[in-house]
């Protein structure tokens, strides 16, 4: 196929895609798209009872989702193609969606996710070595607003606003590019992983040493460039600028911008009751609302538009899978005191953002708790919980991964729980709450899926 004949094919499929899944797909919805169960006119309880969730909302700091910048179409379209293509990953057998499947919620349902040389998706998939990486692969919901991005906040905006890569530095033109701050970098670095996409040997990139991140990126250019159909596409993506003038900023930029523009959902049930529909939510939902953000605490850290505070806490999450190389063996995962080398941050991860969070499941840094209602149970006695942990909720491979490793754990624990009890009523109404946080449009996201990209290599999907 030719350059012309795919960005043809390309741009059509795009119109189709960002007629659904832009502005619109999260415009506010009709009365007839309020959430399943909902009665058909709130009652005076109920009325009462969104008012006073409003403003404990209000009291703290939890806003409305924050709609997308305005994202230019054919950058998203660059941004598209560059996120389902295995050309990024050093064996051309895995791309970044790979582990952000849009068919469960732009992860993969996994605990850990398995990266470079696994086959197939999903829970189905599988490594011939049995391999791991070493965490859970997260969302990709509203993260324009995140701040602070990935597990142990490595990829993050210092206090001047300049994006920061501590151990994979940015060029002063590199930084330049990136439009949509952390977002726009974060896509640079999976590429650099061996465990996630570069491999260990069997291609150009492989060979590259770990530290010459510089080079890596280059090398991806130059593959890139070799495909006159991306040639096309950046420099419509970059008006007045050559492709061989970019580097790989640019294409890490066009994918935040992708992920921005079509993973942003403003629709949920909560964003209506917040703009004032007392119909949106159930009684039991805003119940749990109430809970949430009264007796349960969970605001304290569960707040802002996304419901994080983009802050790091230990709340007692059991160790498991691979680790990334912490501890005597380097199977457990020192959290954010691997980037501070702070003793009080171990085993301190970001607070998850909650939009979607139904549709995200396995939960924590590891994917240790595996359903929704475990998830909020967990924080309720969190010490106990931690050392009665059920392995048995986990995959095979990974039943037999769990570190010993209790007592360091409740050593840093967050002091917010030490004290918190949570009776199963109000953890069945607070979990029903987080499913009031799902727009309906993120249930089924397969029309992102590209049927072809520009380098001819298969596309995954989840039919």
């Amino acid at each position: 196929m030719t350059s012309r004949n795919l960005f043809g094919v390309l741009t059509v499929s795009a119109a189709m895609w960002l007629a659904g899944c832009s502005d619109s797909s999260t415009a506010p919805a009709t009365e007839t798209m309020a959430s399943a169960g909902q009665t058909a006119a709130a009652t005076p309880e109920a009325v009462a009872l969104a008012a006073e969730v409003r403003q404990l909302a209000a009291a703290a700091g939890i806003t409305p989702a924050i709609r997308a910048p305005a994202i230019r179409p054919e950058l998203s379209l660059l941004g598209r193609a560059l996120a389902f293509d295995r050309v990024l990953s050093g064996n051309r057998d895995i791309s970044c969606m790979t582990c952000h499947l849009t068919r469960t919620g732009t992860v993969d349902g996994r605990s850990i996710a398995i990266g470079q040389g696994g086959v197939g998706l999903g829970t189905g998939r599988v490594h011939p070595q049995g391999r791991f990486i070493h965490r859970n692969a997260p969302s990709l919901f509203n993260l324009h607003t995140m701040g602070p991005l990935t597990w142990d906040g490595r990829v993050f905006t210092d206090g001047g606003g300049v994006v920061r890569t501590p151990g994979a530095s940015l060029l002063a033109n590199q930084r330049s590019v990136l439009e949509f701050g952390t977002l726009s970098a974060l896509p640079m670095f999976p590429v650099l992983s061996r465990a996630e996409m570069r491999g260990e040997t069997g291609n150009e990139l492989a060979a590259v040493p770990d530290a010459n991140h510089q080079k890596t990126w280059k090398f991806l250019m130059r593959r890139l460039g070799a495909i006159p159909e991306y040639r096309t596409l950046f420099e419509a993506a970059y008006p007045g600028q050559l492709f061989d003038n970019m580097n790989f900023a640019h294409a890490g930029n066009a994918m935040g911008g992708w992920i921005a523009d079509v993973f942003t959902f403003t629709n949920a049930p909560w964003d209506r009751m917040l703009a004032g529909n007392d119909d949106a939510m159930t009684d039991v939902q805003l119940r749990g609302a109430k809970a949430f953000l009264t007796t349960a605490k969970c605001a304290q850290c569960h707040t802002g538009s996304l419901f994080s505070d983009r802050a790091f806490h230990n709340v007692a999450v059991p160790q498991v899978g691979p680790g990334f190389g912490d501890g005597p063996d380097g199977r457990d995962d020192f959290g954010r005191m691997r980037k501070t080398q702070n003793p009080k941050h171990k085993y301190q991860f970001r607070t998850a953002p909650l939009r979607n969070v139904e549709l995200t499941a396995p939960y924590g840094h590891d994917g240790a708790i595996v359903s929704l209602r475990d998830w909020v149970d967990h924080y309720s006695q969190s010490d106990i919980k931690l050392r009665n942990y059920n392995a048995g909720q986990l995959e095979p491979l990974l039943q037999g991964s769990v570190l010993p490793t209790t007592d360091g754990i409740l050593a840093t624990r967050d002091a917010k729980l030490k004290k918190l009890v949570l009776t199963p009523q109000t953890v069945d109404e607070i979990t029903e709450f987080l499913k009031a946080l799902t727009d309906p449009r993120a249930r089924n996201m397969q029309a992102l899926v590209p049927l072809a990209v520009p380098s001819g290599l298969p596309v995954d999907n989840i039919p």
